[in-house]
């Protein structure tokens, strides 16, 4: 393996202008772009927070914000002048691994330039796309029309879907799950790898809701969640949940990136805007409409450990969102109580005023099923446990169509209807 090892010159500080900001209920904005700071381009490509500051990549090299200063790592590295970064990944030393076009995987300690001429060309590895470590320390990068390589610090290894069970060797995003097997999502579905054996979910045969998968986040739950080109999804190895523009505040159905804060908040960027989610109810959204948010496609999001989110636009450069806070849950609506005795079919309705939804639940329970009539075209169906914990969820519910409670062990639920017109909850009691 031949590295080529380019000493760092004395860095000098590069002081750029703070860009406008501007506070709101939901936080601080700041915006950075060619106009208004030392940034190399409005097209940001790559995002990266470390506990100093924050790593942009663009279609014209590397730069990095510190406080108020800028600096152009292209003054470093003649190889970042004018190169497109796709991906950055600061690992568990403090390392950054720079994912280029044309030079493959550049490593960068706060002093010294790493590149794997040899291995780049011998394995083919320009356009990458994505670079993550696992829990043994193995890195793993996503090369665009590449397939995947790992590389353990002595031995490069590549897979393709002509050796090994990989869906397709055009790979977006690469995440890490708990038991430390590799999720690749590529545009073709996704791609799970635990060293041994492959397993693949498609729209055929998952709950998937698109092939093409750009983004994909891990919770500290373990649930998978995926952004695709038809909106966000979420696969906890048994059940897929879906979100989208018709049953959620989400800006657009492309899904670009997808990334989790320290409270556990899912930050979502996609073609027309932002919006943050706790996993179950609470949405809020961000464009350029309601927020100082630069408009047009984000394309990047990361988190800093101070809890500042950075969003990266696709032409008009890079946003910093501070002290935001989630706001809490809306108090709880009120419930109508219902009882379902194993074995009794009937309907129960929820009283509300005429003007609002009517919703109404009709047990078919000898035959293992529920239906609810509802007034909006669709809904989202929830089931609540009496420990708050929603057990069911069903997306894009149709009026009367069949839900299955079999599975369902006996206790009292809440039933969450939710349409366009608010949200309704029934108490549903299964003796």
């Amino acid at each position: 393996m031949k590295k080529a090892t380019i000493g760092l010159i004395g860095l000098l500080g590069l002081m750029g202008f703070i860009g406008p900001t501007a506070s709101g209920q939901n936080g601080t904005w700041t915006v950075y772009n060619t106009k208004n700071s030392e940034i190399g381009s409005n097209n940001v490509s790559a995002l990266a927070a470390d506990n100093k500051g924050v790593w942009v990549g663009t279609y014209q090299g590397l730069c990095r914000l510190n406080g108020g200063s800028w600096l152009d790592y292209s003054m470093f590295n003649e190889k970042l002048k004018n190169q497109s970064v796709n991906c950055l990944m600061v690992d568990r030393r403090g390392v950054v691994w720079i994912g280029t076009d044309d030079y493959g995987v550049i490593e960068f300690d706060g002093t010294h330039w790493t590149e794997y001429v040899t291995e780049t060309r011998r394995l083919k590895m320009k356009f990458i796309k994505e670079i993550t470590q696992d829990k043994d320390g193995v890195f793993w990068i996503g090369v665009t029309l590449g397939g995947l390589v790992s590389y353990d610090g002595y031995t490069w290894e590549k897979y393709t879907p002509e050796d090994c069970g990989l869906l397709s060797d055009f790979v977006l995003d690469l995440a890490v799950d708990r038991a430390n097997r590799k999720w690749i999502t590529t545009n073709a579905g996704v791609s799970v790898f635990n060293d041994r054996r492959w397993q693949n979910y498609t729209i055929e045969n998952s709950g998937l809701p698109d092939n093409i998968v750009p983004a994909v986040a891990i919770d500290a739950n373990n649930i998978k969640w995926f952004g695709t080109l038809n909106g966000l999804a979420s696969f906890d190895g048994e059940e897929w949940r879906i979100w989208n523009t018709a049953n959620s505040p989400l800006p657009s159905n492309q899904v670009n990136d997808l990334v989790f804060d320290g409270d556990g908040m899912l930050w979502i960027a996609t073609s027309a805007g932002v919006a943050v989610f706790d996993g179950e109810s609470r949405w809020v959204a961000f464009t350029s409409k309601n927020s100082d948010l630069p408009s047009g496609n984000i394309y990047k999001v990361a988190v800093s450990r101070s809890g500042d989110v950075w969003f990266g636009s696709d032409s008009r450069g890079v946003a910093k969102l501070s002290g935001f806070a989630m706001p809490a849950p809306a108090s709880a609506a009120p419930v109508a109580e219902a009882d379902a005795e194993a074995g009794q079919d009937g309907d129960v309705q929820a009283q509300q005023p005429a003007q609002e939804e009517r919703v109404r639940i009709n047990p078919h329970l000898s035959e293992g099923y529920i239906t609810i009539s509802i007034e909006s075209p669709s809904a989202t169906v929830t089931f609540t446990n009496r420990s708050d914990k929603v057990v069911k969820t069903v997306t894009n519910y149709r009026n009367n169509q069949k839900i299955s409670i079999n599975k369902l062990p006996k206790g009292m639920y809440v039933v969450g209807v939710t349409t366009q017109r608010g949200e309704k909850k029934i108490k549903f009691n299964l003796k």
